[in-house]
């Protein structure tokens, strides 16, 4: 049975009909204890079908560990959505429900090279950076609040070599969740040392990575 409907299908066709770079959803999956993994592979499979413009790439987080290095994965399952460049973009888990738009989001901003909401004052100083960052999302797909939160993420990512962008479902990843004492989402931890509860604006997330380093 397919995950996506007809209705959805075409709303995602629409959404990719114009991406000017090609994009690779490239999954990584774990051979045991993976609940989601199937449902991930058959997601992204299903959303390569409505678009030319993007193909699927599945590999093994224990055997094939050149892809593992070349992508710098870590943890899985894990989505990297790259376009013409690997811009830094994850995503940790299964994209359901809510999260299914940060999805969607991730492929359109790989695919045009572009952020779509970061406003010209945070462009600048993205572009002015020049140290790594580090910058987290936890999320469930039940909140509403945090495909905003997901896309700033994404958005920085694209708009800066030096960041990278991990949106991790919460639930999906206890001990990561733990250590980071997730007690709600969205949360957003940059540089493993800042902490910024909520749907923050792109003003206190600048903040938090000036803080970090």
């Amino acid at each position: 049975m397919a995950l996506l409907n007809e209705e959805i299908r075409g709303q995602v066709r629409e959404m990719l009909a114009e991406l000017p770079d090609a994009v690779r959803l490239v999954v990584f999956k774990k051979p045991e204890d993976c609940s989601y993994c199937e449902t991930i592979e058959e997601l992204v499979t299903e959303i390569a079908e409505t678009s030319e413009n993007v193909s699927v790439e599945v590999y093994d987080f224990t055997q094939d560990q050149d892809k593992v290095a070349e992508f710098k994965i870590d943890k899985a399952p894990v989505i990297a959505i790259v376009g013409a460049r690997d811009y830094g973009l994850r995503f940790f888990g299964v994209p359901a429900n809510y999260e299914f738009t940060t999805l969607l989001h991730g492929i359109q901003a790989a695919g045009t090279g572009k952020s779509i909401q970061l406003d010209g004052a945070t462009k600048d100083y993205l572009a002015a950076l020049d140290k790594p960052v580090h910058y987290q999302v936890f999320v469930t797909p039940t909140c509403p609040y945090c495909p905003g939160a997901a896309v700033m993420a994404f958005d920085m990512a694209v708009e800066s070599d030096l960041v990278r962008a991990d949106v991790v479902e919460a639930s999906e990843f206890p001990e990561l969740s733990s250590r980071y004492n997730v007690m709600g989402v969205p949360l957003n931890i940059i540089n493993e040392t800042q902490r910024v509860e909520g749907r923050a604006p792109a003003t206190m997330i600048v903040e938090a990575i000036e803080s970090s380093l």
